[in-house]
């Protein structure tokens, strides 16, 4: 009696759209067996692509084979697209199962491979899945690039932007607050050239609900979107370059292109060297200047045998090196001389709050407030299409509601637009 492994193989996207469950492949798998006399050795459960044969089930199975102890005379799956979809290794791994005395066979369509001609068929098999996937990939592709040429966006929204969809199912994004604000504000900071990047994006942190990781945010101050621009890669004869969005911009391209040339280090600014926020013991590294050499002066600690001891110093060439604790007690002393009295300290937190208030608490609360009256005015939308799927409302009823509540969604989205 001939012993056969069962390979049962599926991809997420088959079990929903083609049946290809694998209980449904092991209960065929296992009506072929006993109809045909053989016994069934191991059964193999495989939920990778079938691009390669690199696949963990796969590679088990065949470490299996290669036993002098196994006794396995054939493979057995439901169709050849089951076994591979690359003719190239399909060949390639027959041969090596042949090598070992072992023949794959799909039970749904049964070749002889020892007959020459049954290799065509075996191609067509093979080919088929291969161009079916080759089809399926560059469809996407060029729908994906249609969609980006008409200026939209793929995908998840970037920080400050929120994905929308209308009533017809086209998808959009629009700015978000109040993390829109607070990357309107990160912008205009890195084109200062005085604070680091990543400390800007903690800042951006700390002004937003949601937080942003430090790549997801060097990613985003690179993106063309925040100034209304959609790249479009190289293809073929067509050369990369820029198409209008269709979405608001958040800067201006002057901004964004000022921002890239600091960050691509094309910008020198006069400026302290300040990228570096300072501990508790170095407040003034980066604003000295060294008195022998006229360099800036930089700070570290040394570790001594019972305590550590901190020094402001220049390099080694230069030798210029003094106790942090004494220069910054010099530099305290110094600021009591500064110190403002009481009434004009007040004055000056008083104008402080006022304008905070005024230019940026009262407009950043106002453009929240209108965002979330056009969130909850779709939500009544979208539950009034729920009734009317549910026959609780009729048609003309629907349609009235629509009208009144798309014609209030569009006057806010227009304040909020003059807002900005």
């Amino acid at each position: 009696m001939k012993v056969a492994d069962l390979y049962i193989r599926v991809s997420t996207d088959e079990q929903a759209d083609k049946g290809y469950s694998q209980r449904d492949q092991e209960d065929r798998l296992k009506r072929y067996c006993s109809s045909n006399n053989i016994s069934i050795g191991q059964i193999i459960y495989e939920d990778h692509s079938a691009k390669s044969f690199n696949r963990p089930g796969w590679i088990r199975l065949l470490t299996t084979l290669k036993k002098k102890s196994c006794k396995t005379n054939l493979i057995l799956f439901t169709k050849w697209d089951r076994f591979s979809r690359n003719a190239g290794d399909a060949y390639q791994m027959i041969s090596t199962l042949a090598k070992l005395g072992i023949e794959p066979q799909g039970v749904e369509q049964p070749l002889d491979l020892s007959i020459p001609e049954n290799k065509m068929m075996l191609a067509i098999y093979l080919a088929a899945p291969e161009v079916e996937n080759d089809r399926r990939a560059l469809n996407v592709f060029y729908g994906m690039r249609r969609a980006k040429k008409e200026g939209r966006v793929m995908g998840k929204a970037p920080f400050g932007y929120a994905n929308k969809s209308r009533e017809n199912g086209e998808k959009y994004i629009v700015l978000q607050e109040p993390e829109a604000s607070a990357m309107n504000w990160a912008f205009n900071e890195i084109a200062k050239g005085v604070l680091a990047s990543n400390q800007i994006r903690k800042r951006v942190n700390e002004l937003t609900i949601k937080k942003v990781s430090r790549t997801s945010f060097h990613v985003a101050i690179r993106n063309p979107i925040y100034y209304g621009k959609v790249f479009l890669e190289k293809h073929k004869d067509e050369e990369a370059h820029f198409v209008d969005g269709q979405r608001e911009a958040l800067i201006s391209e002057e901004l964004f292109n000022r921002v890239q040339e600091i960050l691509d280090g094309k910008r020198r600014l006069q400026r302290p060297n300040t990228k570096i926020l300072s501990g508790e013991h170095f407040p003034l590294r980066g604003f000295l200047v060294c008195p022998k050499c006229g360099k800036n002066i930089t700070a570290s600690a040394s570790k001594g045998r019972n305590n550590r001891y901190y020094y402001y110093h220049c390099n080694a060439a230069c030798g210029f090196r003094h106790r942090a604790e004494l220069v910054n007690s010099v530099f305290e002393e110094g600021l009591k001389q500064l110190e403002m009295t009481e009434p004009a300290r007040k004055l000056i937190k008083k104008v402080f709050l006022d304008n905070y208030q005024k230019f940026i608490k009262a407009p950043q609360d106002e453009r929240k407030k209108l965002s979330d009256e056009i969130d909850r005015l779709n939500s009544r939308i979208s539950l009034a299409r729920n009734k009317l799927l549910s026959e609780i409302i009729t048609d003309e009823e629907y349609l009235e509601i629509k009208k009144e509540y798309k014609e209030q969604v569009e006057k806010l989205e227009t304040q909020l637009m003059i807002s900005r």
